[in-house]
């Protein structure tokens, strides 16, 4: 099915993509050879899903909240498989797929975890806070770090990326306001620069630039629209930000001035099959997404699947 838009994205975003992933040949070859890939594929019953990572290969890794599974699908086929079984009191939200193929999984109870991606093993596991009422909720890589959001506290939580070492725990400041008993921080993505880190807080939806450095939390302004209120997961081409707002079932798209500090609505992305998006990544020019179906039943008989749009 064919996403319905309020605004066709210009050349600006397309030449943004093509610098994201490389060379413009090798671009255009995956632009042409996805074109007739599917647009909808299966999860496991009752799987639960809300993350999902797609690195430089056409695999698309996807965690599960019912018991911290991972699952990998082909992008080409639609055909997945289940890497990793999860088990019992185990939890997987966000994800980020590093060059190494290290997979970087948000824990939801104060913890991280790293995966083989090859084999779906977990190779590592993060403590990220001793306290109970955390909420780990998504995770993005930075520098020399994987930087996670915590939903019930006002801080992020920096992993070293492919090494041994502390976690730094950054504290929230500046604009950032911690609201009791909601999803405050959750979708998390760097800025073009590579200086500073995008949060997107759920309620009442909000954007931030945040100093990798002080953790101080400036407010971004939204023109073209008063808030982004159920904002999940982030995705960022560019200078182009595209906010996935869950239960609303719709992807605002901005773009953003040269510092991060104003973001600009430039169109929307609607599809039929939406139900929930939570989280979304890229390969060649589409969008995937996963449907967290939280307005439905969430039983072990629940079907749940991942779409596509175009970009």
């Amino acid at each position: 099915m064919t996403p319905s838009r309020r605004t066709l994205l210009g050349g600006a975003a397309l030449t943004a993509l093509a610098a994201a992933t490389g060379t413009g040949t090798a671009t255009a070859a995956a632009r042409g050879s996805s074109r007739k890939w599917p647009t909808e594929f299966p999860l496991p019953n009752g799987f639960l899903p809300e993350g999902i990572a797609i690195g430089s290969e056409p695999y698309a890794y996807m965690g599960s909240r019912a018991n911290g599974a991972i699952h990998r699908t082909d992008l080409r086929t639609g055909v997945g498989e289940t890497l990793f079984a999860g088990a019992t009191g185990l939890v997987a939200v966000g994800l980020k797929l590093d060059h190494d193929g290290l997979l970087y999984v948000a824990g939801n109870t104060g913890v991280a975890r790293t995966h083989d991606s090859r084999t779906g093993n977990v190779v590592a596991t993060h403590q990220l806070s001793e306290a109970t009422g955390h909420f780990i909720n998504d995770v993005t890589l930075l520098g020399d770090r994987a930087w996670f959001t915590d939903s019930r506290a006002a801080a992020l939580y920096a992993v070293p990326r492919g090494r041994s070492g502390a976690v730094r725990t950054l504290p929230l400041t500046g604009d950032w306001v911690q609201l009791p008993d909601v999803n405050n921080a959750n979708g998390i993505v760097g800025t073009a620069d590579g200086r500073a880190l995008i949060v997107v807080k759920s309620t009442p939806g909000e954007l931030y630039k945040v100093s990798v450095r002080t953790g101080h939390a400036t407010r971004i302004t939204l023109v073209g629209v008063p808030d982004v209120v159920n904002g999940d997961g982030l995705y960022r081409i560019g200078r182009t930000l595209y906010v996935v707002q869950n239960r609303l079932n719709t992807i605002s798209v901005f773009h953003l001035n040269p510092t991060s500090t104003t973001a600009t609505l430039t169109g929307t992305i609607t599809d039929p099959r939406f139900d929930v998006p939570t989280t979304a990544a890229r390969y060649a020019n589409r969008l995937y997404l996963v449907n967290a179906r939280f307005t439905s039943p969430q039983t072990p008989e629940t079907t749940f699947t991942g779409v596509a749009v175009p970009i």
